[in-house]
């Protein structure tokens, strides 16, 4: 039985990888950070072991034994929107799993990344993983330490001959979110709490779909490349519509936020929290963001890592009901 290395198991997406990697019998061990018991891994048939992702030598003696390495550990916060911190663990975390999987012998390595890190096209001609990257002018760090990170695994290829496949999902909806992230939205809208649409729209994909893309890429996948894994594109009207009608009688909000007030509203967001150091609810980059259209095709990862596509209601359904399990809503 081939054992599989885990980082950043208890988020969403790590949370739901962990879950199809036993469904298909491998061995689990994670890596979490800190002494705690992550609920969404609680009474799971895993080893779970305390470390630092940014520790390369722990990486290295931790991960020894496993076959395989799944890299999902990142910060993903979008404030604030600069800091070392985003480099320290988006790319020197992947730097050293590159290090752990050679030291160990490993089969592969499979980093996950981030769609962002491609540029975006429209609904008529979304973008793919030959896109030049566009979402510099954001000025966030999370994604421009998301693309370093992914470009350093892709480097490591070449030059060390490290066994690797980078996926990167786009927006991910499904059970298992704790913190929330993606699961903010549909408790907004479940609780009549989303005031408007913004004029923008992404790709939205059911975050099982996502899981199975990447076990999937253990064994699946070209050596060196890397995988949009997403689903459908919507505008966020859209979107919210069919999130607010899976959620069974939701209403959905009347009208579309004027881009140039959603960004004036990011603009105060960004001054208050510079006053008053505290995590604004929208900031002028976040707001650039949902002006925009991030839509990307799925159809390599579809085709080279038989990516399933599911309707975003199955994961709304079920990210309603475990929020509700644990007490959310």
């Amino acid at each position: 039985m081939s054992k599989v290395f885990v980082t950043g198991p208890d988020g969403v997406l790590g949370s739901n990888i962990v879950r199809e990697l036993l469904s298909r019998n491998y061995e689990v061990k994670v890596l979490v950070f800190g002494p705690r018991q992550p609920i969404t891994l609680k009474g799971l048939p895993i080893e779970i072991v305390e470390g630092d992702i940014t520790n390369k030598e722990q990486l290295i003696a931790l991960s020894k034994g496993c076959d395989y390495f799944i890299n999902v550990a990142a910060i993903t916060d979008m404030w604030p929107t600069r800091g070392a911190i985003y480099f320290k663990i988006n790319v020197k975390g992947a730097e050293n799993a590159v290090e752990a999987v050679l030291q160990n012998k490993m089969k592969r390595l499979v980093h996950v990344g981030s769609a962002s890190s491609f540029g975006y096209g429209t609904l008529d001609y979304p973008g793919d993983e030959t896109s030049a990257f566009k979402s510099a002018k954001y000025k966030v760090d999370y994604i421009e330490s998301k693309k370093l990170g992914q470009e350093k695994v892709i480097a490591a290829v070449k030059e060390k001959g490290v066994d690797a496949v980078v996926v990167c999902p786009t927006f991910m909806i499904g059970p298992y979110d704790s913190k929330p992230s993606s699961g903010a939205m549909i408790i907004a809208i479940a609780k009549g709490k989303l005031p408007g649409f913004s004029s923008g729209g992404k790709n939205w994909v059911y975050v099982k779909d996502v899981a199975v893309g990447v076990c999937n890429a253990l064994t699946m996948g070209r050596t060196g490349e890397a995988y949009i894994l997403g689903g459908e594109n919507l505008t966020y009207v859209d979107a919210v519509k069919r999130i607010a009608a899976a959620l069974v009688q939701k209403k959905v909000p009347k009208f579309i936020v004027p881009d140039f007030f959603l960004k004036f509203i990011g603009m105060i967001g960004t001054i208050t929290a510079a006053i008053t150091k505290k995590a604004p609810k929208l900031t002028i980059n976040l707001a650039q963001i949902a002006c925009d259209g991030h839509y990307f095709s799925p159809k390599k990862a579809i085709e080279e890592l038989k990516m399933p596509q599911t309707p975003i209601e199955v994961g709304v359904k079920e990210a309603q009901a475990w929020f509700i399990e644990n007490k959310y809503l």
